[in-house]
């Protein structure tokens, strides 16, 4: 077991078991590009400063950078009986540069060196994450392009209620993307701030410039309040949080994906490549992909309440409990970017089945609101209308027949109101293309929709 930094107060060597529960190294080691960044910039302001000297942090920045390269080829590897990240890198620079290493951490602690290493890991996350979702919002919006003309049936209930183009439909799903976007981009702005320099929690007595540091990593100022910047994860829950909704939006459309795939429904096939099979039934063909989106959701979903729920009830400022913020948030991060990753291409490559999308809105009478507003539009109250066109649907069914098959002597039973261009109000694709309100499913509308989401992007 590698010697404790902090093993000055203690007599005994601490017990393996205990040391391995303590340990946090399998978890944050994947913090090493920020840990030693936080450290370069650290040391280069100790020396600018006078705390220790330029030879010394030459040195320390030298061997950092040593250090990182060699972390980046595999030529060295992480200690996995070290506590930590932190721990690892400092004891493998004295051991690189001897003494001058341990002048490192001066003037800092390890709980505003965490503190700091968490919030530019996450930002670095989220910059990626903000990438990959403005590239799905691209195939949808390329898709919505493609479709926009495609009539298919909107559901209210599960139920067949009005026509809408499948462009239409598919925009909606981009403007619940677009603002996952700028909740992650809002959390990135927050946790851009240094909480080096507030030490374990009252600052410290070294002439630190805390506001160099902060610019030296391009973030947006300091943590004002020392207690507040060791003990402060909020970015981490407002990340978790955006995370969680990116994954409601993605399992409600891959519970869409999957109702569409399925023989009942049709309106779409999934790319063999982003399908499965059945082990006993050869003529399945299972959206296994969208499930599995649409089940990783719930992990999500249990790690911002993790998260919540280790932060709730702790004193300021560093308690140990901070630990396990680390793996519900990568959690969240690499689920994320491993449902978005595989979601993008495969609604890319699935197949549009506008026959049976046109032939579905042709049936379950989802036209009827049309000859409420015909009615209306002469004149008629709206609400004797909408009681006249449900008297007519109920008729239909009696029948067994359409709106569109009735005669005009048959509309005009119902109201003398009924003209021939009952017809043409009652088309399906004019009653999908002339909701030209704004947001509408119109052609110009979805149009209008993917201009907006483009230069948005």
């Amino acid at each position: 077991m590698s010697e404790k930094m902090w093993a000055g107060r203690f007599k005994k060597q601490l017990d393996n078991e205990v040391n391995d529960f303590n340990s946090s190294i399998r978890v944050d080691c994947r913090m090493y590009r920020a840990d030693i960044g936080g450290s370069i910039a650290h040391a280069s302001m100790l020396a600018k400063q006078g705390i220790i000297g330029t030879d010394d942090a030459e040195r320390i920045i030298n061997g950092l950078e040593e250090i990182l390269r060699d972390l980046e080829s595999s030529k060295l590897q992480f200690d996995m009986t070290a506590e930590d990240i932190h721990m690892f890198v400092e004891a493998e620079l004295t051991k690189r540069i001897g003494d001058t290493g341990k002048k490192l951490h001066t003037a800092r602690s390890r709980n505003d060196q965490v503190a700091l290493d968490i919030r530019l890991y996450l930002r670095e996350q989220s910059d990626e994450i903000i990438d990959m979702l403005g590239d799905l919002v691209k195939v949808i919006t390329d898709k919505a392009e493609q479709y926009k003309a495609t009539v298919m049936p909107g559901y209210t209930h599960l139920q067949r209620a009005q026509p809408i183009t499948f462009g239409h439909h598919l925009m909606a799903y981009a403007q619940m993307l677009l603002r996952d976007i700028s909740r992650i981009k809002d959390a990135r702005d927050r946790m851009n701030f240094s909480p080096l320099g507030s030490c374990a929690l009252a600052g410290t007595t070294y002439p630190t410039d805390r506001i160099a540091v902060a610019k030296a990593l391009n973030m947006n100022g300091i943590c004002e309040n020392s207690l507040d910047g060791v003990s402060d994860r909020d970015f981490a829950v407002e990340l978790a949080n955006a995370l969680a909704l990116v994954m409601t939006h993605l399992s409600r459309f891959s519970e869409e994906i999957i109702l569409w795939s399925s023989w009942e429904f049709k309106f779409i096939e999934l790319d063999d490549a982003y399908s499965t099979g059945s082990s006993i039934m050869p003529q399945k063909k299972n959206p296994d992909i969208a499930e599995l989106v649409r089940g990783k959701s719930g992990r999500v979903y249990g790690n911002l309440i993790a998260l919540l729920t280790m932060l709730k009830g702790l004193p300021l400022a560093y308690n140990k409990d901070m630990q396990e913020d680390k793996e519900s948030i990568f959690d969240s991060v690499d689920t994320v970017k491993q449902c978005v990753a595989i979601f993008t291409p495969m609604l890319k490559t699935m197949t549009v089945i506008e026959k049976n999308m046109l032939e579905a809105a042709a049936k379950g009478f989802i036209n009827a609101t049309d000859v409420a507003d015909y009615l209306t539009k002469k004149g008629t109250p709206f609400r004797t209308a909408y009681k006249i066109s449900g008297t007519l649907v109920a008729y239909c069914i009696d029948k067994g027949t359409v709106l569109e098959k009735l005669t005009l002597d048959e509309y005009k039973s119902f109201s003398e109101v009924f003209d021939n261009d009952i017809y043409d109000a009652i088309n399906l694709e004019n009653c999908t293309f002339r909701r030209n309100s704004e947001g509408g499913t119109a052609i110009e509308s979805v149009e209008k929709q993917i201009k907006s989401v483009r230069d948005k992007l």
